[in-house]
């Protein structure tokens, strides 16, 4: 056997592919880059690093209620321990995962109901999407106070027709109900979200071919046929975005419930963002507030990588 032949019949080694530069090896190379948001990202590291770091270091302390930093005392996980082992906090997770959970479901469902309204044409299209724009751009300070005022069980208007109507013989007790108070929050926020909602979707909804929707109707496919195997996945990418970014709102939504009830009636409206805020302003006490917020912090960071997930798939690898 010849050294040709020989060489023929070895088994050939598999090309093994380039190894993609790592992060750090990328950075360096591209480092000159990095030099023009030098400034920006100094700017974020003060205003946002820096209190991140604060609070993480805080959150290891009890602090006086004279606020002299200098007489904090270190006790490590303690903060931790006695928030994740408290009756409150259990009742205030129920409560946030509630708000949260019913929130993002009903607004996104009528934002849903609203999109796909909108996306036919029919006289007063436009009218009709800047009047459900309404309640998105109003302030949400402004908006917790009309509320407040057509809740009342005294002079809201609400109360006031259902009296007239017949339906109750007495106003209605929305906010000072502990079974209503949570309930009757949550169809106000519900209001202020869901023409985020309805933008998104619809954006989605124009970017579905009506070629589609032309060829399976030709096929003899019904309107919920359409709906559910041509519209539906076209959305799924919007629908996630939407949906992630709705529950970061709910998780943050602190105004509404503030205003209108401050975490009561008994605690009954109480979330984690209420709760973080009587603990370091009510009570003073901003070690076990700064532990509460790393944890808050914790399941923001989880939904945020998910949300940057849902917005990069799909994409290819950029060239180095």
């Amino acid at each position: 056997m010849t050294i040709a032949a020989a060489q023929d019949g070895a088994p050939k080694a598999r090309a093994v592919p380039r190894k993609r530069a790592g992060l750090l090896r990328r950075i360096v190379r591209h480092r000159a880059d990095y030099l023009y948001i030098a400034p920006a990202f100094a700017v974020m590291l003060l205003v946002i690093g820096y209190p991140i770091y604060d609070t993480v270091y805080l959150s290891f302390f009890n602090t006086p209620p004279s606020l002299a930093m200098s007489e904090k005392v270190y006790v490590g996980l303690d903060n931790y321990e006695r928030i994740l082992t408290s009756a409150s906090f259990r009742e205030v997770t129920i409560n946030t995962l509630v708000w949260t959970v019913f929130s993002t479901f009903f607004a996104f469902l009528l934002g849903l109901g609203a999109a796909l309204a909108l996306n036919r044409s029919f006289i007063g299209r436009g009218l009709l999407r800047g009047m459900l724009l309404i309640p998105y751009v109003i302030s949400a300070v402004a908006a917790s106070y009309v509320w407040r005022w057509l809740y009342h069980s005294d002079f809201g208007v609400i109360g006031a027709i259902s009296v007239a109507l017949g339906i109750t013989d007495k106003p209605i007790n929305f906010l000072d109900n502990v079974d209503s108070a949570l309930a009757s929050l949550i169809v106000v926020n519900v209001w202020k979200e869901f023409p985020f909602a309805m933008i998104m979707l619809l954006a989605g909804l124009q970017t579905v071919p009506d070629e589609l929707h032309r060829a399976a109707r030709v096929d003899g496919a019904g309107a919920w046929q359409r709906f559910w195997h041509i519209t539906v996945p076209h959305l799924k990418g919007v629908t996630l975005v939407t949906v992630l970014l709705l529950v970061v709102t709910n998780l943050n939504g602190f105004t509404i419930p503030w205003i209108m009830t401050g975490g009561g009636p008994a605690g009954s409206t109480d979330i984690w963002i209420t709760q973080i805020y009587q603990l370091a302003f009510g009570r003073i006490r901003f070690g076990i507030a700064s532990a509460y917020s790393v944890i808050l912090f914790g399941v923001m960071m989880a939904l945020g990588y998910f949300y940057v997930r849902a917005l990069t798939r799909g994409e290819g690898r950029r060239p180095e």
